[in-house]
């Protein structure tokens, strides 16, 4: 027969009958026949291991088969599994093997990961990656039940740590944490502890994840969108309905308190597949800082994220200006969506004015009086007035955060 390429099962079952027929003639190397036969035989081959994919050996067996081969007893593998009762539940299947100890089987006993794993062509998260996340607050993780269907103290979640962060970073994609350092801007004081910001940004990506949202096209967020945006805020659950608003834009909005050292009130996120997300820590409760900080977090999607700039910007929006200009520009955009420069100018208003001239001039925005009430003391660094119209405690409660 003429040598092809196997197509199916009639195609697969005739090549065989041929490979045996010449394997019966016992051909020489080098002669037609014998050509012929190893031709085919590759050709064999290569359609049984796309087909027909042999599974991968047990890893108790494995672990066995190797304690044989370097002719080793339970005991020897204490420094590998922790201790001899782990051994002991390990190799009668009580106890599963956990990153840790599959990461010293392969390096000390080179027990190939896949089979440990039982994935083809499996690798271990990288060691140096995962080194990284031992300076994470894993206590206060633990605290806050960051760690999925973990229940144990914060010393047992550090004798476990690769396992429970090969978890909690897959949202961020994994060997993606290095890169997600070296993308980010953060405007926040330089005492900032990197590592529990990237702790917090991997935590509210993982909840944004969890958010149904409609499909997100590049260029949503515009002027046009921001300002629609701000008429919510004239309504009393305005922060409630302008979660909706974004959600059905394509934007998930969650909200997460920020941790020590971090002094941040929010953040906009591009997630893995391309998303933007915002994420909110509610810091300062009040209605001016929500709505100035969501819509300085919605600039920076119209302007940075959509644009292939940074992948992530994080904010403290009370930090005073900034010397970076993509902040500044964020700050520009959002005042402009938030109370267009022509209004403000002929609103005549200062940090002297009446509340109810506010009011009075907010209700003709059909805006928040929170919102030009937070302009102005930002303006004037002034944060002892108006006090009554920014909306003190006004947002946790909306989204039933205050016991979080």
């Amino acid at each position: 027969m003429k040598a092809r390429i196997i197509r199916g099962e009639t195609d697969y079952e005739a090549t065989l009958a041929r490979v045996s027929a010449l394997m019966d003639l016992d051909p020489e190397l080098g002669s037609d026949e014998g050509d012929e036969l190893e031709l085919l035989a590759m050709l064999v081959e290569h359609y049984e291991e796309e087909h027909f994919p042999m599974d991968l050996p047990d890893p108790i067996t494995a672990i066995k088969f190797r304690m044989e081969q370097q002719d080793l007893k339970q005991k020897d593998l204490v420094p590998y599994l922790g201790s001899e009762s782990k051994v002991s539940e390990v190799l009668s299947g009580k106890r599963a093997l956990s990153l840790t100890m599959i990461r010293k089987l392969v390096n000390e006993l080179e027990i190939p990961a896949e089979v440990l794993l039982q994935e083809p062509g499996a690798k271990l998260p990288d060691e140096q990656l995962l080194s990284e996340t031992k300076h994470f607050p894993i206590a206060d993780m633990v605290k806050r039940g960051w760690f999925a269907n973990f229940s144990g103290t914060a010393r047992e979640a550090r004798g476990q740590l690769e396992d429970l962060m090969a978890t909690y970073l897959a949202p961020l994609g994994g060997n993606n944490l290095q890169m997600a350092y070296n993308r980010q801007l953060v405007r926040i004081d330089s005492k900032c502890d990197a590592h529990a910001l990237m702790a917090w940004r991997i935590r509210v990506v993982t909840l944004a994840q969890q958010e149904k949202v409609a499909e997100y096209h590049k260029g949503t967020v515009d002027m046009d969108f921001l300002r629609e945006l701000a008429s919510l805020s004239y309504l009393n659950e305005g922060p409630k309905l302008a979660k909706e608003f974004l959600a059905k834009a394509g934007i998930p909005l969650v909200f997460e308190r920020h941790l020590d050292q971090t002094y941040l009130d929010g953040a906009a996120i591009q997630m893995p597949d391309g998303r933007p997300m915002i994420g909110l820590t509610l810091r300062h409760d009040r209605l001016d800082n929500f709505w100035f900080t969501l819509f300085h977090e919605l600039a920076h999607v119209a302007l940075h994220l959509d644009n292939n700039g940074e992948d992530a910007f994080f904010d403290d929006t009370t930090a005073g200006k900034s010397k970076d200009k993509r902040e500044t520009e964020a700050d520009d955009f959002a005042t402009e969506a938030l109370i267009p420069s022509d209004v403000w100018k002929t609103a005549h208003l200062s940090i002297r004015s009446k509340e109810s001239t506010i009011r009075n001039f907010a209700a003709r925005e059909r805006i928040c009086p929170a919102i030009p009430a937070g302009r102005l003391r930002r303006n004037a660094s002034d944060y002892r007035r108006l006090s009554g119209l920014v909306g003190n405690r006004q947002v946790r409660k909306l989204f039933d955060l205050n016991g979080s």
